[in-house]
């Protein structure tokens, strides 16, 4: 990437040593509300729908409109912070999130309670891609894989982890209000973070000569409108009566992203630094590990959601039951996060392309044990499966991110982390919304539709387990096939990389025997 005059931002090399980790720390915890928050609320759902009395498309919103504004805001966020202040970014986003999950607690109404969500994602936002940047701030070598190897376990257990917390709020709180419990948790922990953000998080270097700041504001809101419209007809998606009139949106959407880079490309032209700096795209582990992350956040993310379809509606399990079946999953990830965050700096790509083997196997079984066993057997052999699926995406999700911004500068960390979740908040509601239609299809193909809804019940007919049953391992199949295609990507990028050392060797060789 072409040099610019430094920016006031911090510098890698001014971080104290002694406050990295715990800077760290604190990024990686409220980085675990945040992502939380995209998972958890879904237990609380029958909750609130009682509670408030919501209607469907209130109830769509309320999920939804988190997802759509977290995904808006990611890369204007990024590039925000490395122009002017991570820490004052991370602390104002945090700032923001407290305040929004206290009102998310205690609103009164569905439509109050959607319009709270949306604000709430935008803060959460402003968060994620400062955490990224500061870990590429301050971590080096094999530090920066253990570092992204913690925050792919933060990212492994706020994803899996959600229904089992989720159930276990309701279970104390009740079922009538305990969902408000599930965003007042959020106030106390975020209070307590907010003061050790501030302290330990990377101040702006002092004393540097300032440039002119550029910020692209025409580029942030094409990117902003096509990211939105891109996003949209996916979160709205529940496979139940949806409106096929919602996939029109992704034409303006795609009009305004092609408008977007054409943009781009007139603004470095002119000498202004876009959005998305051009290098950073054409940078192959950037790039490639953009499109592993997409591919594979939308085949696992679509499959907690259907697991929890499958076993509350198909098989009756309380929330928290079938939060404790997806905890194994939540638990290996976690674990082998460390190992592949370890090893990432040694075997490199490799790494990641072992574990989407093991997570395609994990998932190939538990689609065999969905179709073949019900009942508390098929539940304990699945979650059997999920942990093995587990162990594999501890070594994808750490290690791609290391990866992906192992040739990154880190004076565009924030932009590089705002597009890599991007990518990643798109993949999943593609994910989420391909796996519940064909789910939801399945079930509604075996004359269910109604029943999905009562099927909570304590005692389920084994006809309706065996339909929920093909229902989940229909939905399997679509998140395998996912991970299939990031396994692919995966392979392709290994083998350049090699190639290419291959070709540095043997120019190093031919350039020593010319000596």
């Amino acid at each position: 990437m072409t040099d610019t005059a430094r920016r006031p931002t911090e510098d890698p090399t001014d971080a104290p040593d002694r406050n990295r980790w715990r800077a760290l720390g604190v990024c990686l915890a409220v980085g675990f509300m945040t992502l939380l928050d995209v998972s958890i609320v879904n237990v609380a759902l029958p909750s609130i729908e009682g509670s408030l009395r919501a209607g469907s498309s209130q109830v769509q919103w309320i999920v939804a409109g988190y997802a759509l504004a977290f995904g808006l805001v990611l890369v204007p966020a990024g590039r925000i912070g490395d122009l002017y202040s991570r820490r004052a970014m991370f602390v104002a986003g945090l700032a923001g999130f407290v305040l929004t999950s206290a009102a998310a607690g205690l609103v009164q109404s569905a439509t109050a309670l959607a319009v709270v969500r949306l604000a709430q994602g935008i803060t959460a936002g402003l968060v994620n891609p400062q955490v990224l940047a500061i870990i590429q701030q301050l971590f080096t070598g094999a530090e920066r894989g253990r570092a992204f190897g913690a925050f792919g376990t933060t990212i492994g257990l706020s994803t899996a982890v959600g229904p089992l917390l989720g159930g276990a709020i309701l279970a104390v709180f009740g079922e009538e209000e305990g969902w408000r419990g599930v965003f007042l948790v959020n106030v106390p922990i975020g209070l307590v973070l907010l003061p050790l953000a501030w302290r330990w998080l990377p101040r702006p270097e002092r004393g540097a000569p300032r440039a002119r700041l550029h910020l692209d504001v025409v580029g942030l809101v094409l990117l902003g409108a096509a990211t939105v419209l891109g996003m949209l007809p996916f979160v709205l998606t529940t496979g139940q009566g949806d409106s096929p009139a919602r996939w029109l949106l992704l034409v303006p959407g795609a009009l305004l992203l092609v408008a977007f880079v054409l943009w781009e490309r007139r603004e470095g032209r002119h000498g202004r630094e876009p959005v998305v700096d051009g290098e950073l795209v054409r940078t192959p582990s950037f790039s490639v590990g953009a499109l592993v992350g997409i591919a594979y956040f939308a085949g696992f993310t679509g499959i907690f959601l259907v697991v929890t379809l499958y076993l509350q509606s198909g098989l009756g399990f309380a929330p928290w039951q079938a939060g404790l079946v997806q905890t194994p999953f939540a638990v290996l990830s976690g674990l082998f996060a460390q190992i592949g965050g370890r090893q990432v700096s040694r075997r490199g790509r490799g790494v990641v392309v072992v574990g989407l083997v093991v997570v395609a196997v994990g998932l190939a079984a538990a689609d065999l044990v969905a179709a073949s066993v019900q009942g508390t057997a098929g539940a304990i052999g699945l979650s059997a499966c999920l942990a093995v699926a587990g162990a594999g995406s501890g070594l994808v999700i750490s290690p791609n991110q290391t990866l992906a911004l192992a040739d990154v500068p880190p004076r565009v960390a924030g932009v590089a982390g705002g597009v890599l979740q991007t990518g990643q908040r798109v993949g999943s509601a593609v994910g989420v919304a391909a796996a519940t239609a064909i789910f939801f299809s399945t079930v509604a193909g075996a004359g269910l539709s109604g029943q999905a809804r009562q099927a909570g019940a304590r005692e389920v007919p084994a006809a309706v387990q065996e339909v929920f049953g093909q229902a989940l391992s229909h939905g399997l199949r679509v998140s395998l096939g996912l991970v299939l295609l990031a396994l692919v990507l995966a392979v392709v990028d290994q083998r350049r990389r090699v190639g290419h050392q291959h070709g540095a060797h043997d120019a190093s060789v031919a350039k020593h025997r010319v000596q």
